[in-house]
């Protein structure tokens, strides 16, 4: 999915970032679950199934690895597509941990 797009249905959908913590720490999408993905299968109960999740990383390859995973797992999941770095060029923000404008790394 492409930022815009998921911008504009934010409300019907699950954001799950799958960066590391100090990506996350740096700027995430506010309102995003993050579980990195080295932990996602041992947390997979933790992801809503009653919404379509899209899963997010920098760059939308992770992401995209994390939303086959969750598709075979029985959840509806898509992937960011470009990640956080489309998302900030599309000139949407990021929050980073402290509550300031966040940054992508």
């Amino acid at each position: 999915m492409v930022p815009e797009d998921v911008s504009k249905r934010r409300s019907e959908l699950h954001l799950l970032d799958v960066r590391e913590q100090d990506e996350w720490d740096a700027g995430h999408i506010e309102g995003a679950q993050h579980i990195p993905l080295g932990d996602l299968g041992d947390r997979l109960a933790e992801v809503p199934t009653d919404q379509v999740v899209v899963a997010v990383c920098r760059t939308g390859s992770r992401s995209d690895r994390a939303a086959k995973g969750l598709r075979m797992s029985g959840i509806e999941a898509e992937n960011l597509d470009g990640g956080v770095t489309a998302w900030t060029r599309a000139g949407l923000p990021l929050v980073a941990k402290s509550g300031a404008p966040g940054r992508v790394i």
